[in-house]
């Protein structure tokens, strides 16, 4: 049976807004904060770097496979009290990572801390979507996106600051709190709805109709695409374009600022508009600024490609605070949890896929996996190659976003 609302839209507070931002930045930090510590970690555990890059992909891996499992906890249990078990499980498994005295487990407990960063990034679409009011559901997404964009750039600032003061465990210390607080918020802000009677949940497959499905299948190829840009961009900028680390560094930090400011208006751009339309809008921005990335910087170098980041960067957010927004509009109180699970769960598909499958496209463009050693030229076409492809899988998610407009509007 479906979740009732105890707490009427227009009596959301600031406190509910705060702690579920504060879930999402948690889990979005703990994606980026350990990278910049790879070198000091294979220098403090004798590792090569292949073995230690498993503190990365065990947290990324764990919170993959749990996404969707952490969302039907909450529709089971309610969505409180597994946002507050996630968060125990966050803190205890940070804790762990700064005691850890070898490599084999740092890597086990970075896991179980991407496990209970599954819960942080699941429930609180879903819960926000239980307490915002309609009117205002576009700009809550917009915030949440921005404080993932937030969360995901922040890391990587926040670990250079620690790790030359504290050591590589600092950046692992300097979680449990934040999650000892978001988890006293949790307790004492979200309104706690349980399930009423024995309705079961339902399977994963009957809830994906043709609905469904679409919006997931759009979400994994935008995230495919946004990955592109974080993998074969220092590439470009620094082997193709002949810039300095600083100066790649400074360029590859254009985007999450952009992102950081243009959630919310995004947001209320889906709230004042309507969630169809600025999804139209964001996919055609997304599809523009692909092919723009697949030309302008050939032409005119780094001038082109920030301006090509200008255009895709707002279009990712408006999408996202879209797509959100339409994905959970309709979707019944006790199924609100898997829904965000499966947003999750493409979202990191598509975050692979962009890493791996686009990365080979970007290499056979190139003509070798050595892109040390190849020629800018040569630099040049795999960025054309691969962001063409990337451009025309904006067109495929176009189309597919047109076709689920058309079966919604369908007379019944």
């Amino acid at each position: 049976m479906e979740q009732a609302k105890t707490f009427p839209s227009k009596r959301m507070n600031s406190g509910i807004t705060v702690t579920l931002a504060l879930s999402m930045l948690l889990a979005s930090l703990g994606t980026s904060i350990a990278n910049i510590a790879l070198p000091t970690l294979a220098a403090a555990f004798s590792a090569p770097f292949a073995q230690v890059q498993a503190v990365v992909v065990a947290y990324l891996a764990a919170l993959t496979i749990s996404v969707v499992f952490a969302g039907r906890l909450g529709d089971r249990h309610g969505l409180k009290p597994m946002l507050v078990a996630g968060l125990g499980v966050f803190a205890v498994a940070s804790a762990l990572c700064g005691l850890a005295t070898d490599l084999r487990f740092l890597i086990a407990s970075r896991a179980l801390q991407g496990t209970g960063a599954a819960f942080l990034m699941t429930l609180p679409m879903a819960l926000m979507r239980q307490t915002a009011s309609e009117a205002r559901m576009g700009r809550a997404m917009g915030l949440l996106g921005t404080v993932s964009a937030l969360g995901t750039a922040l890391g990587p600032s926040i670990g250079g600051l620690l790790i030359p003061m504290t050591g590589w465990r600092g950046i692992f210390w300097v979680q449990p709190p934040l999650a000892i607080i978001a988890l006293g918020l949790a307790v004492a802000t979200l309104p706690d709805v349980r399930r009423k009677g024995n309705a079961p949940v339902q399977s994963l497959w009957s809830m994906l109709n043709r609905r469904l499905a679409p919006g997931l299948l759009v979400n994994l190829l935008v995230a495919a695409v946004m990955m592109t840009t974080l993998v074969v961009g220092p590439f470009y900028l620094g082997l193709g374009l002949g810039l300095k680390e600083a100066l790649v560094g400074f360029v590859m930090a254009i985007g999450p600022v952009i992102s950081i400011f243009s959630g919310v208006p995004s947001g209320r751009l889906v709230d004042s508009r309507g969630s169809g339309r600025a999804l139209a809008i964001g996919l055609a921005l997304l599809a523009a600024g692909a092919f723009l990335l697949a030309i302008l910087p050939n032409l005119i170098g780094v001038t082109g490609y920030v301006l090509a980041i200008l255009v895709l960067t707002p279009g990712y957010q408006l999408f996202q605070a879209a797509n959100n927004t339409a994905m959970l509009a309709d979707v019944p109180g006790d199924r609100r949890g898997t829904v965000s699970g499966l947003l999750g769960l493409s979202r990191n598909i598509g975050l692979i896929s962009g890493a791996s499958v686009m990365g080979a496209v970007f290499a056979f463009g190139v003509g070798t996996a050595d892109f040390a050693h190849a020629a800018p030229a040569a630099i040049a076409t795999g960025m054309r190659l691969t962001f063409l492809l990337a451009g025309g899988l904006m067109l495929v998610a176009i189309g597919v976003a047109a076709g689920q407009h058309a079966f919604v509007r369908r007379p019944r």
